[in-house]
């Protein structure tokens, strides 16, 4: 199809964002909208009816292997009767029966080598859907071997007349290095975002704490057409001579750095047919000595036209990112009364514990962002930004930066004994830089807060669009920032060594909570509430020689998993925490039930209405069982 006629179609197929979740309780994307809300107005189930659910099937993940133990966090969809999501290492494609959990067809791709070297090789989050003007529907899939394929979705089998036989080999066409392999250094974990009749694609790499080199493959974003797999435009994340942002990579550093990809998925307006692009840090994750400068457009919010890939504005959320504070979740949008007016914003949602709240129109803030001096490197070699910037409103979400006053106080003695473990590092606030695990000052790397992986992370945020909360959950656990040089591993200067600060096992030096909930009202930016995410573990008053009975109720390290409909809240308590499932009270936090799982959350919860029943979905795995997908209703005739 020519770039034209496809960006005509586009414009036609765009729907309101205000109805883009008022789909005859279906959900019909990750985020079940363009805006990623994973809202639902359904409200079959309530406050008063939450603690009848029960568990009405159990699909189950055992024979889709290699590994089919592997953790999911896939969200089904569901669309015109039909559930589709992803299953173990080779990112199977199902089928499912909404009412039963029967299996009603599945597909894969024999990847060979590419999925044996795939630095994403799991389950997925999911898939996309897109229907053409005559309502054929297709399931889109990227899979780990980096790999995008268009499946019919009633018979599962491939799109002929899309790429080859119903496959785009991703890394054709895709921007490369001098003497990198394509193969397994790129591919993806989030669905990819359809809007209109164009296919956005991100991609991800592999983790960036110990690069085997500062030369790796960019994270380029790519648009392709959605009837037929032909690339339509592609925006370089880390620029070239003549682009915009190429000075921002001093010593020709652009020519070599790769990463900066959208690892996370890509949100939009159904509207404008903007999309919202969270970028993540360039290589390596720790240390930029091979890329002075602020590097744009690493670790930044960028919104591009997705009928061509013009950039429309962008706002970078950490300049010269060396803390792996990628941005790591789909941004928010929200229509919203905000000081008596009617306002069009995102929501970046980041790791460091921030949310930067701004005009999705303009890239305008809604409230002042404030550029302050910060914290500079000692580590030879090493560059970084005097400033970094800091949003006024909302306060932040979760702890930062690192002192003696977050160390665990339960007693005069555990507090000793707390401080006597983070003697060993160094500590400050926020943004103060990783150094070295053996310096000359006697220290062995920097404590901060939040850790690497956040704060947030790739669960993100939800948002309840008709009162504006935003619901985050978050963990508060150290990471320790040391680096070690490269030597032999790695032709960069400096690699992220080890280090951990805990005062036994499963028990951190900072106080609690260890996981948390916070709500924040977007119509005014202010904290609405904030609880710990899970009851305290026996294991930690028994390691801690303290009674069960005199501990607060410390959370668990681990992400909340959330959904918000027309009544609650849903939180799971992520990877790390119990098989618990509770409904909250939406504005207080309040626990009105407590729903066990077979095993711990993986993936996000999703909802939807099936012959007049309405369901509640979550993936579940770990601890050396199958990875199942577990469907809850009320009983029949309640």
């Amino acid at each position: 199809m020519a770039y034209r006629s496809a960006a005509a179609l586009h414009t036609l197929l765009l729907l309101p964002l205000a109805l883009a979740a008022q789909n005859a309780g279906e959900w019909r994307t990750y985020g079940n909208d363009g805006a990623y809300t994973h809202y639902t107005p359904l409200d079959q189930i309530d406050a008063s009816n939450v603690a009848d659910l029960e568990i009405v099937w159990r699909w189950n993940g055992r024979n889709y292997g290699p590994n089919p133990f592997t953790q999911t966090e896939t969200t089904p969809l569901m669309i015109d009767g039909i559930l589709y999501a992803t299953a173990g290492m080779t990112r199977t494609v199902i089928a499912i029966d909404p009412g039963t959990g029967e299996t009603l067809w599945t597909w894969r791709m024999d990847e060979e080598d590419r999925m044996g070297n795939a630095p994403r090789a799991n389950s997925g989050r999911g898939v996309s859907y897109w229907e053409d003007a005559a309502g054929n529907g297709r399931i889109v899939v990227v899979t780990p071997g980096y790999h995008m394929a268009a499946l019919d979705a009633k018979t599962g089998y491939p799109i002929e007349t899309f790429g080859e036989h119903g496959i785009v080999d991703l890394m054709a066409g895709h921007r490369s290095r001098d003497g990198i392999d394509m193969v397994g250094s790129i591919g993806a974990s989030s669905p990819a975002s359809v809007v209109g009749d164009v296919i956005v694609v991100g991609s991800a790499h592999h983790v960036g704490m110990r690069p085997p080199s500062k030369t790796n493959t960019p994270g380029d974003i790519r648009g392709f057409d959605a009837a037929t797999g032909e690339l339509i435009w592609t925006f370089k994340t880390i620029p070239e001579p003549g682009e915009l942002g190429v000075d921002t990579w001093e010593n020709d550093s652009w020519s070599y750095t790769g990463n900066a990809a959208a690892w996370a998925g890509i949100s939009y307006d159904t509207e404008t047919g903007i999309v919202y692009v969270p970028t993540e840090a360039a290589t390596g994750d720790w240390y930029g000595g091979h890329r002075h400068g602020i590097n744009l457009f690493s670790t930044s919010l960028v919104a591009l036209d997705s009928k061509t890939g013009e950039r429309v504005w962008h706002f970078q959320t950490i300049h010269h990112d060396i803390w792996d504070w990628d941005n790591p979740a789909p941004p928010v949008l929200a229509d919203l009364t905000i000081d008596g007016a009617e306002r069009k914003i995102v929501a970046m949602i980041t790791k460091q514990g921030f949310v930067f709240v701004f005009d999705r129109l303009t890239g305008e803030p809604i409230w002042p962002i404030e550029e302050r001096a910060v914290p500079a490197s000692d580590v030879e070699g090493e560059w970084t930004s005097p400033t970094q910037p800091f949003p006024t409103k909302p306060a932040p979400f979760d702890r930062q930066g690192f002192s003696e006053d977050d160390l665990i106080d339960f007693t005069p003695e555990i507090k000793a004994r707390a401080m006597e473990v983070a003697s060993a590092y160094r500590m400050g606030p926020i943004y103060t830089p990783p150094s070295l695990n053996n310096d000359p000052d006697g220290t062995r790397g920097t404590l901060s807060l939040p850790s690497s992986t956040g704060g947030a992370n790739w669960e993100g945020g939800v948002l309840d669009p008709e009162t504006g909360f935003l619901y985050i959950g978050s963990a508060t656990n150290p990471s320790v920032l040391a680096l070690v040089p490269g030597g032999d591993r790695s032709d960069m200067d400096y690699i992220a060594g080890g280090g951990r600060a805990s005062l036994a096992p499963g028990v951190s030096i900072v106080k609690p909570p260890w996981g948390r909930i916070t709500a924040i009202d977007l119509t005014t930016g202010e904290h609405a509430w904030m609880m710990a995410n899970g009851d305290t573990r026996p294991s930690v008053a028994e390691r801690l020689e303290l009674d069960l009975a005199d501990l607060p109720r410390t959370g668990k390290s681990s992400r909340a998993g959330l959904m918000v409909t027309k009544t609650l809240l849903f939180a799971g308590e992520g990877r790390s925490g119990d098989p618990i499932f509770r409904a909250h009270d939406k504005a207080t936090g309040e626990i009105i039930a407590r729903l066990e799982l077979p095993n711990t959350q993986g993936g996000l919860p999703m909802s939807y209405m099936h012959e007049g029943r309405q369901y509640v979905l979550i993936a579940v795995g770990g601890g050396g069982q199958p990875a199942e997908i577990v469907a809850f209703a009320l009983p029949a005739g309640e």
